[in-house]
């Protein structure tokens, strides 16, 4: 026979239980928007280009990582009876900036970018003067964090610089010091190649040539196009900068001799990997499949990451205060987790994440950097990307 008293328990507290949860989730007395603003027909994302599946490019839309971090803060907000949401603008490029004017007549002051470089800096040129902080998730671009950088642009994605130091330093500490660069006819080729070229100054690797390599099989551009002619000659390592991925996928096992291909192919520096086993990685990538019904990838974790460091300064402030957020975010003392282990912070000179950079094959995790040994006098992570000495950043 069925106890009466236990059954009118259970279901006391389950009661009790879906109220609270409603409460807190449902209707709380305040909501914090977050904004999501992306492009309409972003080259970056076209269907081709996705299914290629090229090293390092992104899988699908990013916002599948911003999703996933919203509905890890639901209870951020709980101390002050509030309710973090996510909304999400996808607009043509002559619609950007009323966008985010809408966005503002909204309240909301904090948005993630999924933009391209070039759209992010003509952004934030015209939207000067009030307080709104945006995040960038998807851009490497240095000039961003230099000479196009601004005090309300915050960054997640790590820069060209960060990965090509954290690659520079595992080739010296491997000795591999005799480098060839192959550089594509993208602006964004030129950009990593040049980022590449600093870091093996930096920490003595000596570029023997650089050649210039054109995707296609005219027989015209044999210099170009055609691998052996490109490889020719004694290296320990080849480097190819290759943002596209079509024609670096073609490298290894084609070069004139069994060189290490690093770059846009074969050992490359990353944000993220689906491989990466520790600090809590494999729940995020389990909860990130789950959802999404694929593989995490680097703007993937840049979005997650740019929603939850928002969520975490609603969370320790106590408070939805853009000033007091923003300021959080830029302290000596905040301490950020990007699940690659290190204490993160944003740097204050340029509003970019500092962070474990990640150096991996299509299947695997090799190590991470900033490696041992490579130390700096007040955070090891800023051996990795501009130091404040070097920044052409003015606020």
């Amino acid at each position: 026979m069925i106890n009466m008293k236990i059954v009118y328990f259970f279901v006391l507290s389950f009661a009790v239980f879906i109220n609270g949860f409603f409460s807190t989730a449902v209707y709380a007395e305040n909501t914090f928007t977050i904004g999501y603003l992306e492009l309409k027909k972003d080259p970056r994302y076209k269907k081709k280009r996705l299914l290629a599946r090229f090293t390092g490019q992104a899988l699908g839309r990013p916002f599948a990582g911003a999703e996933v971090a919203i509905k890890e803060a639901k209870y951020h907000g709980i101390d002050i009876d509030t309710v973090l949401l996510l909304e999400r603008k996808t607009v043509k490029k002559e619609e950007l900036t009323s966008a985010v004017e809408e966005f503002n007549n909204q309240g909301v002051q904090f948005i993630v970018l999924d933009l391209p470089s070039f759209e992010t800096a003509e952004l934030l040129k015209k939207i000067k003067g009030k307080d709104i902080a945006f995040f960038n998730a998807t851009s490497y671009d240095n000039t961003l964090r230099n000479e196009s950088c601004q005090s309300n642009l915050f960054h997640t994605l790590p820069s060209h610089a960060m990965l090509m130091d954290a690659l520079a330093q595992y080739l010296i500490s491997k000795k591999w010091k005799n480098i060839l660069v192959l550089e594509g006819e993208l602006a964004e080729d030129k950009q990593m190649s040049s980022a590449f070229e600093i870091a093996a100054k930096r920490f003595g690797l000596k570029i023997k040539d650089k050649r210039i390599f054109k995707l296609g099989n005219d027989p015209r551009e044999r210099s170009k196009n055609n691998v052996a002619l490109l490889t020719k000659g004694d290296f320990d390592v080849i480097f190819i900068a290759d943002t596209n991925g079509e024609y670096a996928r073609d490298l290894p096992y084609q070069s004139l001799k069994p060189n290490l291909i690093v770059g846009s192919e074969g050992l490359s520096a990353s944000a993220w990997h689906w491989g990466w086993e520790r600090h809590g990685a494999p729940q995020l990538i389990k909860r990130f499949i789950k959802k999404h019904k694929r593989l995490m990838e680097n703007t993937d974790w840049a979005a997650w990451m740019a929603v939850k460091v928002i969520a975490a300064g609603v969370q320790d402030t106590k408070s939805t205060d853009y000033k007091k957020i923003t300021a959080y975010l830029t302290a000596d003392n905040t301490v950020l987790d990007t699940f690659k282990g290190h204490a993160s912070s944003f740097r204050p000179w340029n509003n970019q994440l500092r962070q474990t950079i990640l150096l991996t094959t299509h299947n695997w995790v090799v190590t991470r950097a900033p490696l041992k040994g490579f130390l700096h006098q007040k955070n090891n992570l800023d051996t990795l990307g501009n130091e404040k000495r070097n920044s052409k950043c003015v606020f």
